[in-house]
């Protein structure tokens, strides 16, 4: 979560205020979401070991996936490998009107970098941003700028998967995240739609 969110109490055990800086949203929530905000507070959490609501059943993504949906204009999303070494990039919401739309990039559309991307070095990393852009990438080790530098040029995600000394699942992350921070874009059209069987003649 955006290190200026302030998290308190509402006016009972079901509401939860989070202060920021677009203001102060009132949020209603159960154990398990307030659990999951407060330990996101402290810094990057993976959901999954926030646990199950005690006797709902249902999975931790079912429940908590409504919630972040409503609060990505306070939530820093990071993507990482399973090396403890930390973090591989982080997103940082720069509007209030930011929606984070995380899918599995197409493995043979052309892609690249929105033209006009600018990179700063930073004490906390490298700093993307796009020109009136709804969020800020950090990347903070050198394995996402190996990703993208594959998409200084158009390139195919399969092709940026084989070219690099990564797992697949890491690379093909990385590029998911810039496409949906809006980092990285297609650059050649989508593929059309294969054409109906024709019936037999009449």
């Amino acid at each position: 979560m955006d290190e200026d969110v302030i998290l308190v109490g509402g006016d009972d055990d079901s509401e939860t205020v989070l202060s920021g800086r677009w203001g102060v949203q009132r949020l209603k929530t159960d154990g398990l979401v307030r659990e999951a905000l407060r330990r996101m507070q402290l810094g990057p959490v993976r959901l999954a070991n926030v646990g199950l609501e005690p006797g709902s059943g249902a999975p931790e993504r079912l429940i908590l996936l409504p919630v972040l949906r409503e609060l990505a204009h306070l939530v820093v999303r990071t993507i990482a490998m399973d090396d403890l070494l930390g973090p591989l990039l982080s997103v940082y919401p720069l509007s209030r009107d930011a929606v984070f739309r995380l899918g599995a990039p197409p493995a043979d559309r052309l892609l690249r970098l929105v033209v006009g991307t600018s990179l700063v070095l930073r004490s906390d990393g490298l700093v993307m941003e796009v020109r009136d852009g709804p969020y800020r990438v950090v990347v903070h080790r050198p394995e996402a700028v190996w990703v993208m530098g594959m998409l200084t040029r158009p390139c195919r995600p399969k092709d940026a998967v084989a070219a690099l000394p990564l797992p697949p699942g890491v690379t093909r992350g990385v590029i998911g995240y810039l496409l949906a921070a809006g980092m990285a874009v297609p650059v050649d059209p989508p593929p059309a739609p294969a054409p109906l069987p024709l019936g037999p003649a009449q």
